[in-house]
């Protein structure tokens, strides 16, 4: 090497450092290019959003960051998954719908998860792993580890609000978490100037308490030496960081080709910009390698990539036998026709200790009290659950006093509350989340249906969450009105891979939120707006748990079976009590959880009384009722006296005006009535 070229290599960075970014540009470009000239020839089949052009960035982050930190990325990271260290074999084969696939071909290429190279969740829903990476850098503020979260993203996500709630909460609370927009300077097919007025992105971070820095995402000596410091500082503790890695997405934004979006000249200039061509021109320009070298690393990564698909190709495409496999840890939980079984006893394992009548908030208070106390992995997360005033509807009392951080009050941001608990729950931890009102899903549900729910199943099982989501339902207050009040338990029963519990007293909903807790899937905890201050029942001292699953006959009876849960067990059982004057006998079965659904009692109560009613609050077209009068119809149709039928509330927005309220959801009276009706049909 001359004196010249010596001089030449202090460049800033070391050489081994610049060979191996080069290194991994040269393995994603090689992915890239076997991709793109798999799916042109038919040797390849899978959907695919290239990052050609993108490649300096990953690349960089690869010798700043260990498999120890995690990362999340979306759709459009292959080359982020490439650098993180993801096996190519198996990543060719997830992509390609194969049962030995990283995923099990269940996630496929936009949804990759690889818990053994810190690869934790990839999303197909822009700006959505945001919240999620929060979850994971908390895991590892609280377990007192150095991990950084580092999180991809497009410049496109930034106009998503998920990612806004995302850096609010990261400043709130200091995480160590790199909010990286890797801005190619196209959404999708919109160019910056069509969808945003703001000169850059990292500007944004100042407004959120925290660093941002714009940097050169195509020079990698550059866009290396500003990020160490970057990333220092996060692992010291310092706080999140926003990095806005400049580059330019050179093909289009789904399928094979150059970009549409780019002028002739555009491209001509991104292409020689590209950082695997400039890079590898440096490297012989400086001396540090030759030709003769380059050449070796680049016929590697080739052979590294037909190898891996090679394999992939050869391995069996995911079988039909696994569709039900790996939506929930045990595959009994799913609800399939003539599938009803026997789960466990009705009676709960009562623990130790009198009695007590307390509220039902109490109970749930209690219920995490103990939860905290065994686990150090569970955290309590929601708006104003801090001391005080100890929520909203005074469900965490005292709480985060005796627990200190681990009970965490979060900003009014339900998408950032939901995501921060998926990402600590992929890592082990047990989040319990608090929503306030049933209705505030509708804010956050890409986060609970896309996310938390479909993770363990779009994973193949390599990860889980062992997250427990709480909210008030319903009305029967009086004066909240239409965005407050509803029931929307039918909207989480449609998501495959939430577990459903509707408790009816504080015994129920201190064991049955015990159990949510410590599932090892997502579970929705309904609480009932009139039960949780306004009523009170008695309550064991100590820990005992109410399987999910296991209804419970409150009140036996001969004539008619009314089968309902939550605040409507108390109408049921009023109505019983007032057709026992007839001479009526209902039995009452309280389903306490809904998902998984206990068929085999209530099929076994229909049997004996050959009549049914289901009963709830939520609106009755399309509400969870029909489902179960379809299944006992079904089921037992030449044994009954009367169809099975359902009663839920008039299909209306819950109105303020209690006139309407207390009209349009059924009480007593209106049981009583329907009751009549299906014991006098012929």
């Amino acid at each position: 090497m001359s004196v010249e070229a010596k001089v030449r290599t202090n460049l800033g960075i070391e050489p081994a450092v610049l060979v191996e970014i080069y290194r991994q540009m040269s393995r994603i470009r090689a992915v890239d290019k076997a991709i793109q000239a798999g799916l042109s020839s038919g040797r390849l089949r899978f959907n695919y959003w290239p990052s050609t052009g993108q490649e300096g960035i990953p690349a960089v982050i690869s010798q700043l960051t260990t498999q120890r930190d995690y990362m999340v990325t979306t759709y459009r990271g292959i080359h982020d998954q490439v650098a993180k260290g993801v096996p190519l074999d198996r990543l060719f084969a997830e992509a390609l719908s194969r049962i030995d696939g990283v995923n099990k071909g269940k996630g496929g290429a936009p949804h990759i998860s690889d818990p053994a190279s810190g690869s934790m969740l990839t999303t197909a829903i822009v700006g959505a792993g945001a919240p999620i990476a929060n979850g994971l850098a908390m895991a590892a503020q609280l377990r007192g580890e150095d991990r950084v979260t580092v999180v991809n993203f497009g410049d496109g996500a930034t106009s998503i609000g998920a990612v806004h709630e995302a850096m609010n909460l990261a400043g709130v609370w200091k995480l160590p978490v790199v909010f990286l927009c890797q801005n190619n300077q196209i959404g999708e097919y919109t160019k910056i100037a069509g969808y945003t007025a703001s000169k850059d992105f990292a500007g944004r971070a100042a407004g959120y308490g925290f660093t941002g820095v714009k940097l050169d995402g195509n020079d990698p000596i550059a866009f290396y030496n500003g990020l160490k410091p970057v990333i220092e500082a996060v692992r010291r503790g310092e706080g999140p960081a926003f990095v806005e890695a400049v580059t330019l997405r050179l093909g289009r934004h789904a399928g094979v080709g150059d970009s549409p979006e780019l002028t002739r000249e555009e491209l001509k200039a991104g292409k020689a910009a590209a950082p695997g061509v400039t890079t590898r021109k440096l490297l012989i320009e400086t001396g540090i390698c030759g030709e003769e070298d380059l050449a070796k690393i680049d016929a590697a990564a080739a052979a590294e990539v037909e190898a891996a698909i090679e394999w992939a190709l050869g391995c069996k495409v995911t079988p039909v036998e696994e569709t039900l496999v790996d939506v929930y840890g045990d595959i009994e939980v799913i609800p399939r026709r003539g599938h009803y079984p026997a789960r466990a006893a009705e009676a709960a394992a009562a623990a130790s200790g009198e009695d007590r009548q307390v509220l039902t908030c109490e109970a749930i208070t209690e219920a995490q009290a103990i939860a905290l106390e065994l686990d150090p992995g569970v955290v309590l997360l929601g708006e104003d659950v801090g001391d005080p005033p100890g929520g909203v509807f005074k469900t965490s009392v005292g709480l985060q006093t005796k627990f200190g951080p681990r009970v965490r009050p979060t900003p009014i941001a339900e998408q950032s509350i939901i995501g921060a608990g998926t990402g600590a729950a992929l890592v082990g931890m047990r989040p319990i989340c608090e929503i306030m009102f049933s209705d505030f899903t509708a804010v956050c549900l890409d986060q609970i249906v896309n996310h938390a729910a479909k993770q363990r199943y779009m994973s193949g099982a390599a990860t889980h969450v062992p997250m427990t989501i709480r909210m008030t339902t319903g009305a029967g207050l009086g004066g909240f009105g239409a965005q407050h009040s509803q029931s929307l338990e039918a909207w989480l029963l449609h998501t495959p891979g939430l577990k459903v519990a509707y408790p009816s007293n504080p015994l129920d909903a201190k064991g049955l939120l015990l159990s949510c807790i410590f599932d090892d899937d997502p579970c929705v905890m309904l609480e009932s707006i009139t039960l949780l201050r306004g009523h009170r029942g008695p309550l064991p001292a100590g820990d005992y748990r109410i399987p999910l699953g296991v209804a419970k006959v409150v009140r036996p009876g001969r004539d008619i079976s009314l089968i309902t849960y939550g605040w409507e067990v108390h109408q049921c059982l009023a109505a019983a009590e007032e057709l026992a004057k007839e001479g009526i006998e209902a039995e009452v079965i309280d389903l306490r959880s809904l998902m998984p659904l206990d068929y085999h009692r209530v099929l076994d109560s229909v049997r004996k009384t050959r009549r049914a009613l289901v009963v709830h609050a939520a609106t009755e077209f399309c509400g969870l009722g029909s489902e179960i009068a379809s299944t006992l119809n079904e089921e037992l149709f030449s044994s009954l006296k009367a169809p099975a039928s359902r009663l839920g509330a008039e299909y209306a927005p819950i109105a303020y005006s209690p006139e309407i309220e207390f009209n349009q959801i059924p009480y007593a009276p209106a049981i009583t009535r329907r009751v009549r009706e299906l014991i006098a049909f012929k």
